[in-house]
């Protein structure tokens, strides 16, 4: 990434905001299998985008995620509804990463517009947005909501350029998915995947993004 974008369009759970940071809260609540219930919520809300836009239908990332828990309580045999409804609660204010503001920060310094392109459901974002402290370093939320679809669809990312009136190349797009990533470089968008958990290269993004550790080294990518 040579030149300046014109913007810099981010994912926001698991990019931004720290999904685990739900279950973590609570985590004494449930002892040593937190992890694991942790990674099976998210892993069956992401199944059920896919499955969902694979198949032309719809429901809002809010469902999608409140079904996914019921699932993983059920698959671990909890049957709180206290709980349940905490993490729900606690899910809707996750924490940003420690990286997150200051990467953004940095941006806004330099004059790059800043925004979100998420699966979430306008109300739920526009809580962990501002739970997070994240709204007055973003210049636009975006949701998949008003289209009915969920990424990777190219629609989706066409949010982003249609509201910045700017062509994919011209836009940086950052995420923490590699599917994310490479839908978003397959669309056209200067692409970075954050391989945060420095997992193996998955869908040649090697080739077709550039792949970073975290978010703290994003504006030296993006501000010449």
């Amino acid at each position: 990434m040579t030149a300046q974008p014109r913007a810099a369009v981010f994912d926001a759970y698991g990019t931004l905001l720290d999904i685990h940071s739900a279950v973590g809260r609570h985590a004494a609540r449930l002892g040593e299998g937190a992890a694991a219930v942790s990674a099976l919520w998210r892993a069956k809300q992401l199944e059920a985008t896919w499955i969902l836009s694979a198949t032309g239908d719809y429901e809002d990332f809010a469902v999608l995620t409140a079904r996914a828990l019921d699932h993983t309580l059920a698959a671990h045999g909890l049957r709180d509804a206290a709980l349940r409804a905490d993490l729900l609660a606690a899910y809707r204010a996750l924490d940003a990463f420690p990286d997150a503001l200051a990467a953004l920060d940095r941006l806004r310094e330099a004059g790059i517009p800043a925004a979100i392109l998420s699966n979430g459901e306008p109300g739920m974002l526009a809580a962990a947005v501002a739970s997070a402290g994240l709204a007055p370093r973003l210049d636009a939320v975006l949701s998949v909501h008003p289209l009915r679809r969920y990424k990777p669809h190219p629609e989706v990312y066409a949010l982003a350029t249609g509201h910045f009136g700017a062509p994919p190349h011209e836009v940086a797009f950052v995420s923490s998915n590699a599917w994310d990533a490479y839908g978003a470089a397959r669309f056209g968008f200067r692409a970075a995947w954050v391989n945060r958990a420095g997992g193996p290269v998955e869908y040649g993004l090697d080739e077709t993004a550039t792949i970073l550790p975290s978010l703290a080294s994003l504006p030296d990518h993006l501000i010449p």
